[in-house]
């Protein structure tokens, strides 16, 4: 078989690609190694709910995002966060609080103590660091805006988002824009305030989905790609020759290709590069991905006191609770519960506690469910409950991982018409994965479109095996 462009892995990288570059008037082939596409964006109905297995929402200021949506013909079945959303939760001294979800939230509540919140508002007084050396995310609030503030809002937040540690991940790497609005204005408090008066927006906090859950999205853009599709697929090897590339998959046959796109997982990436470019090799491996559990569980309302009108509640590690973190499913969006019952979704492990996320299920629910009966204050046993545990979960933007994503997105000059993609580049999220896609293909596309007048030169050379 003969194609413009093969995309390894067929997550929502891969099919965002993929679509994009078939529209621009490519033929591509997706090779993807599991017998169904879509990565972890997984949609489950049963006994009348809806589990999200990985993703759950999309923000909608992204504009690729809501693009890509109306594209695929999914406007119709969009759905809108629901009016029941009206406040955050965050754990403290076991107890969940609540926050308006207005800028000033934190200072109008007791959340924080009234030292804590003074020192939130002295950060206009902080100077500006100049010496240009990486912060943890941890460091960086923690310096601006005090300890308390960090301890107590930003690690559960980190730990919501990432399912990472707040003290290993990158300030650069995930609130690069903040360090720019520090540098620019001297104090984050003075930048937001100067944007707002010259009328600039800040980022959008609205989500959306859809009615049959996440999992709408890759199977739209597999209906679209339809025979371009083809899983069960092990890469064996990616062999560089003159002016194309062979992807050798064993039994299934060898994808000639003009240019291929790594679109997995960086520990695959990783496997790939290595004995091709070893430093690129390095720098995807240096990526970790703590195991993950998604915890559902669905009970009837009166069992529930809490009103459950939020997104869901966090917690800070130094609560050492075995949840990190629980959204409230059937507020968030209609659909996710029948009537007269209501869905929790609990996050367990990553990279605070990795080891929990490999309890045995009946382990998780059980530990689930009494932090729920403590925190929410819930009542009997859970009508349905439903597991899904990922050795790897998201991956962990710590500490130098703007220098590694720079050494790996390198491979694309040292290496012409192999390219790289994934949530490990802008952001985990989907409406961050679509965008990077989005790039990404503008960048195949430019590349083909020069390569079709000035046949490029690529080292004739073999990319390992994918074990």
């Amino acid at each position: 078989m003969s194609v413009d462009v093969a995309i390894i892995g067929g997550g929502i990288s891969g099919l965002t690609t993929a679509y994009q570059l078939q529209r621009a008037g490519h033929k591509v082939a997706v090779l993807e190694r599991q017998v169904r596409t879509g990565g972890n964006a997984i949609s489950e109905r049963s006994g009348g709910f809806l589990m999200e297995h990985g993703p759950s929402s999309l923000n909608a200021g992204a504009e690729a995002a809501v693009a890509l949506s109306g594209k695929l013909g999914l406007n119709d079945q969009r759905c809108a966060l629901g009016a029941g959303v009206r406040y955050r939760y965050l754990v403290g001294q076991s107890r969940v609080d609540r926050l308006s979800p207005h800028p000033h939230g934190v200072l109008n509540s007791n959340y924080l103590s009234m030292r804590g919140r003074l020192r939130m508002l002295a950060e206009c007084l902080v100077a500006a660091r100049t010496d240009g050396t990486e912060e943890s995310i941890a460091d960086f609030w923690s310096r601006r805006f005090g300890q308390e503030f960090s301890d107590r809002v930003i690690d559960p937040l980190v730990g919501g988002l990432f399912a990472g540690s707040a003290s290993a991940m990158s300030v650069d790497a995930v609130f690069g824009a903040l360090l720019e609005m520090e540098e620019h204005y001297g104090s984050i408090s003075r930048g937001i305030f100067q944007r707002r008066l010259a009328g600039g927006s800040m980022p959008g906090r609205r989500l959306f989905s859809w009615r049959t859950g996440m999992g709408a999205l890759p199977t739209a853009l597999a209906k679209q790609l339809g025979p371009a599709i083809h899983t069960g697929i092990v890469v064996r090897r990616i062999r560089a020759t003159p002016g194309s590339f062979r992807v050798e998959t064993g039994t299934s046959g060898t994808v000639n290709a003009r240019a291929v796109v790594i679109a997995t997982q960086p520990h695959v990436a990783s496997t790939l590069f290595q004995g091709v470019d070893d430093a690129a090799a390095q720098a995807a491996a240096a990526i970790s991905a703590p195991p993950l559990a998604v915890v559902f569980l669905g009970y009837r309302r009166e069992q529930v006191a809490h009103p459950l009108d939020g997104l869901g509640w966090l917690s800070p590690s130094h609560e050492k609770r075995v949840v990190s973190g629980t959204l409230f499913s059937s507020t968030m969006f209609p659909g996710r519960a029948p009537k007269g019952h209501v869905a929790l979704a609990a996050y367990v492990g990553g990279a605070r506690a990795p080891e929990l996320a490999r309890q045995a299920p009946e382990e998780l629910v059980v530990l689930a469910h009494a932090e729920h009966r403590e925190l929410l204050g819930v009542k009997g046993e859970p009508v349905i409950t439903k597991i899904r545990q990922w050795p790897r979960g998201l991956p962990q933007y710590n500490l130098g991982h703007r220098d590694r994503i720079a050494t790996i997105q390198g491979i694309e000059k040292r290496l012409p018409g192999l390219f790289v993609t994934g949530n490990y580049f802008t952001g985990p999220a989907v409406a961050t994965c679509i965008a990077q896609a989005a790039e990404t293909a503008d960048r195949i596309h430019d590349f083909l479109s020069e390569r079709g007048q000035h046949k490029s030169d690529i080292p004739t050379t073999a990319v390992n095996t994918i074990q």
